[in-house]
């Protein structure tokens, strides 16, 4: 199972700070989680085909074993200190839940 993340960053959010944050926390602290098999982060640069700016700033993908143990896991009240953190970057985050065809 995969979740997409699709996020702006917040008026006033810095893009270093939030990027520091992300490579020094987010990813390290997500990738650690006995329920994610794997989590990257990208950053949009561009619409392909056009000169149009991208709907979102940033795109994170987490693939997952199983919903339960997921949310298990980001329960933790260690975890929630990381996503509290991420409330205070991200503006508005939708998070897709996918499935392989």
């Amino acid at each position: 199972m995969r979740i997409v993340c699709l996020f702006n960053l917040k008026d006033g959010a810095s893009r270093e700070d939030y990027e520091a944050w992300a490579r020094g926390t987010d990813i390290p602290g997500v990738n650690a989680l006995g329920s994610v098999r794997g989590f990257t982060v990208h950053r949009s640069t561009g619409v392909f085909g056009s000169d149009a700016k991208p709907p979102y700033d940033y795109i994170e993908v987490i693939d997952i074993h199983g919903m339960d143990d997921f949310v298990a896991d980001v329960s933790d009240p260690e975890f929630q200190k990381v996503a509290a953190a991420f409330g205070e970057f991200a503006d508005n985050p939708v998070f897709i839940l996918t499935e392989d065809l």
